[in-house]
């Protein structure tokens, strides 16, 4: 079987490495409007998302929605939305990408308490498959077109 790199290279796929935490999340860098970030690729996330408090450090637009926020910290979580960013994972780039904004309090605590450092947020299945996602667990390693 051919290099699965050089396979998805030629087919114009890029390859963006993520790290392991102490929590078996994977971890990947991303730059939200050119500002760098630490986040968690979630495949069960619908959408991408930042707690409040990456509002000011990613110079989001943040606007009030109605859409209740629902995952592993409950349901009924206000949000906010912001829309017409520009987000950058490795070389691959989005530039008209939307964010979910809700209290991430919760996901942090839960990485404190596993003594993993916390994240600005979760790039969640809408970049995954507007990517065409492939993930490489084996090689951590995800690759998008």
């Amino acid at each position: 079987m051919e290099n699965l790199y050089d396979t998805l290279k030629q087919k114009g796929y890029k390859r963006i490495k993520f790290k392991l935490s102490k929590t078996q999340h994977l971890l990947i860098k991303a730059k939200i409007n050119g500002i760098e970030g630490n986040f968690i690729l979630d495949t069960g996330a619908s959408n991408s998302c930042v707690g409040f408090e990456a509002i000011a450090h990613f110079e989001l637009s943040a606007t009030d929605s109605d859409t209740k926020a629902a995952g592993a910290g409950g349901t009924g979580m206000l949000t906010q939305t912001s829309l017409k960013n520009k987000l950058k994972l490795g070389r691959w780039n989005c530039k008209n990408f939307g964010l979910v904004i809700f209290d991430m309090s919760h996901v942090n605590e839960a990485l404190r308490q596993y003594k993993a450092k916390p994240v600005h947020g979760i790039i969640g299945a809408d970049i995954l498959m507007k990517g065409k996602a492939i993930i490489d667990y084996y090689n951590h390693c995800v690759y998008l077109k």
